[in-house]
């Protein structure tokens, strides 16, 4: 036992703290399901063939081959000569590689599944992010070049020239909106920015990037140039215009409705189970046939009045089951607030299932799960589908208090079946509750004598994720012993 916490049940006084509190927003309150048998872990047919992370690159790579050889093939090298000459074909070049770039990192946040299972939503939304900052790159260099490749030409200063072609050249004010609109959705995406927005504006001002690639389309038909006098290269482009719609229109919009025809999810219970958390119980039909597993999570949309247009990546805390899906929800502001509020009967709408933070990873018999705060959910449901045996699985539980601990009862149950061990810590060292680090190497060394067999499962803050892993990394843990996922959607 660490961090004083009970020898067992509940934390005191949470039970009944967190049923006075949350009283107001759960009326009235719910009894808690019995629990349910989880769901036998499906495997795909042996003949059965995921995409791989270097298919996916090898595609894009490709294209973005074909995409100089076209540049090339239409004298893009052979205007390279006086200085005038250089920025003009330099401007050319990046606005192709621009706009492909624009179109590849929305194929990467379309919710493929295919891409989705094969790399992870973490990865991709990595992905995504970089490649997005180097399309707003490309577009503005394209912009500064081409403007001043024009200005010598024309024997005119770079801001006459750029007055000259916004308001004389075909479709140039739409090309001048769609930049300033990337701009803007890249400088929320910078870290310090992105801090101080709500989830909700910052996913909106994303939704933007649909409309500057419109508006940028227009252009590129009329003065692009890859569009003059070759029909292939304006079939190539449509085609890939085409092939992104796709992709957003099957897997942002059709996945979800198909989601939703087929299985009727609705709330049916609401259960406190901190002071600021509570369970949400969401049954429907056919739940057998949703391909889902502990530890991955949803987009989860709930029909009210104000939240019926949000979309909030919660985790699975208990086990897929054919009776009920479950999530718990941490009050943190971004509406997560607002959705502990949500009644039964209401309707949901569910997207996914995400991420690759499954059992699947396991490649060792041992495994350490580290959890953070509300992060505990998918490990609380790795918990029934990881195997168990003598000291096999070890839980350390970080928590700020030993009132925030959830699922306190359920854990303890779960380790002792599996003959387990878990490790409650509650605590600060700058409060002076804890004498030091609790997740520092020399603390895991302790807690885990046997750390440098096992492999390791971690979800929380990220700043404690970070710093695990280095605490790992200093005990000598390879990267791909340790699992993450930090659920960033777009």
């Amino acid at each position: 036992m660490v961090g004083g916490l009970p020898p067992s049940g509940r934390p005191s006084g949470i039970r009944k703290q967190g049923l006075r509190t949350l009283d107001a927003m759960v009326s009235p309150p719910q009894s808690r399901p019995q629990p349910a048998s989880p769901r036998p872990v499906r495997t795909p047919p042996p003949h059965v063939r995921r995409i791989r992370t270097i298919d996916f690159l090898a595609v894009i790579t490709v294209n973005a081959v074909l995409i100089l050889g076209m540049w090339v093939r239409h004298g893009g090298i052979t205007l390279l000569g006086s200085a005038q000459a250089n920025l003009t074909a330099l401007g050319q070049l990046t606005a192709l590689l621009g706009t492909y770039a624009a179109l590849v990192q929305i194929v990467l946040m379309s919710r493929s599944p295919w891409l989705e299972q094969s790399i992870g939503m973490d990865r991709l939304a990595h992905w995504h992010r970089w490649l997005g900052f180097s399309c707003v790159t490309l577009i503005c260099a394209h912009v500064v070049l081409s403007t001043a490749g024009y200005a010598l030409g024309d024997g005119s200063s770079f801001f006459g020239e750029a007055s000259t072609l916004v308001t004389t050249y075909p479709y140039v004010l739409m090309a001048t909106v769609s930049t300033a609109l990337l701009i803007m959705i890249a400088a929320s995406s910078i870290r310090a920015a992105r801090r101080r927005m709500k989830y909700e504006t910052w996913h909106f001002l994303h939704l933007y990037t649909y409309l500057a690639i419109a508006l940028a389309f227009g252009h590129e038909l009329a003065v692009g140039y890859d569009f003059s006098n070759d029909s292939l290269a304006v079939g190539y482009w449509i085609a890939l215009y085409v092939v992104v719609t796709a992709c957003v229109l099957a897997f942002r919009v059709g996945h979800p409705l198909r989601l939703l025809m087929r299985h009727r999810m609705r709330v049916a219970r609401v259960i406190p189970e901190t002071r600021d958390t509570v369970s949400i119980y969401i049954t429907g039909r056919h739940l057998a046939q949703l391909q889902t597993r502990a530890g991955q999570f949803f987009k989860w949309r709930f029909m009210t009045k104000d939240g019926w247009w949000k979309a909030h990546p919660f985790s699975l805390s208990a086990a897929p089951n054919d009776q009920y899906l479950r999530i718990t929800v941490k009050n943190v502001g971004d509406g997560t607030g607002a959705i502990q509020n949500v009644r039964p009967g209401t309707a949901v709408i569910a997207e996914g299932p995400y991420g690759l933070f499954t059992a699947a990873l396991r490649r060792t018999p041992r495994v350490l799960l580290v959890a953070g705060g509300v992060g505990v959910t998918p490990l609380r449901a790795l918990l029934e589908e990881l195997p168990g045996g003598k000291g096999a699985l070890v839980l350390i539980y970080r928590t700020r208090r030993p009132e925030d601990v959830i699922f306190r009862n359920e854990i303890d149950q779960l380790v002792t079946s599996r003959r387990g061990v878990v490790h409650y810590i509650a605590g600060d060292v700058e409060d002076g509750t804890l004498v030091e680090e609790p997740l520092s190497a020399p603390s895991i060394r302790r807690l885990v004598p046997d750390i440098g067999q096992r492999e390791v499962f971690v979800c929380g803050p990220l700043p404690m994720m970070d710093a695990l892993r280095n605490s790992l990394n200093t005990l000598g843990i390879a990267r791909s012993r340790i699992h993450y996922e930090r659920f960033a959607l777009l």
